[in-house]
């Protein structure tokens, strides 16, 4: 029985097969300049032909998911597929010399992070596995954040051009992006089926208390990696207003979330998770969890 698990948690379903070929089938707009015969700064001063080839590229691979792929799995498809072809825009950007290179940085950091999400469920924990897999629905806030750090980077970019031309800036951000993304996913990867997008309120015969891996490290390294990853990517983009308001606002999010679930791991687990929570730190700046005691 525990082998059967283990081996369906290792295959990639039908929904996990259909959306890594989705993505990659949209990233291939990166493949375009190739095609044209025109350098990979297309995105940046599109031309005529250039517009044209997108628009194609899009009507194409919609068509031919449309085709391929039933209702239930077309909704799965596009989604994959949208973010990889902004993951495919935001290469062909970085590869360019333009101004908008670090949005490009961006826009892969982005539109991975997403996908990456939806994929790791479906080899993880295929039976919670869904649309909002992807997150793209996160929250109002969630999405109001990400417009504003759009916002901020458009106006800064006309007003003050040199600000986002720091590539160590840049860079560093990056650096925090990748960290705090292979963080996460290392803590969904260790969990298995114990993670779960939606924080539970009731324990199934499945769910363990996971210690070990970077479970060892920080009680908490998914939010620990969202966390830095969040304010990563306003680094990159040099956003000075939304680093701060990034920082402020995932760290209140992430201290009212920790504390929910504590009270509900408490719950299932009683001395053990007090036990483990005395030993390890949450892993956020100032945040020490639930104060409440058996």
């Amino acid at each position: 029985m525990a082998a059967a698990a283990v081996a369906r948690r290792g295959r990639l379903g039908r929904e996990g097969r259909a959306s890594l070929c989705s993505f990659l089938l949209g990233a291939s707009v990166a493949a375009l300049p190739l095609l044209l015969g025109s350098s990979s700064s297309l995105l940046a001063a599109p031309g005529l032909r250039g517009r044209l080839a997108l628009a194609l590229h899009v009507a194409g691979v919609n068509a031919a998911l449309l085709f391929i792929y039933p209702r239930p799995l077309y909704k799965i498809a596009v989604r994959a597929c949208f973010l990889g072809f902004a993951f495919g825009c935001g290469l062909l950007l970085s590869a360019g010399r333009s101004a908008w290179r670090h949005f490009g940085w961006y826009m892969c950091s982005l539109s991975l992070f997403h996908y990456s999400e939806y994929l790791v469920t479906a080899i993880n924990n295929p039976r919670s596995l869904s649309l909002d897999s992807f997150l793209l629905n996160h929250s109002f806030e969630y999405n109001l954040a990400a417009l504003s750090s759009w916002v901020e980077f458009t106006l800064e970019k006309l007003f003050f051009p040199e600000l986002k031309q720091i590539t160590w800036l840049s860079t560093v951000g990056l650096l925090m992006v990748i960290f705090g993304d292979c963080l996460r996913k290392a803590a969904m990867l260790t969990a298995g089926s114990n993670f779960n997008h939606i924080v539970q309120n009731e324990k199934s015969d499945t769910h363990t208390l996971v210690t070990s891996g970077v479970y060892g490290w920080f009680r908490h390294p998914s939010y620990v990696g969202w966390f830095y990853w969040s304010i990563g990517t306003q680094v990159l983009l040099c956003n000075p207003i939304c680093v701060v308001g990034y920082a402020l606002a995932s760290w209140r999010f992430f201290r009212e979330r920790i504390e929910e679930e504590e009270i509900t791991l408490i719950h299932f687990f009683g001395e053990e998770y007090l036990e483990y929570k005395r030993k390890v730190p949450s892993g956020l700046p100032f945040i020490k969890g639930v104060k409440l005691e058996l």
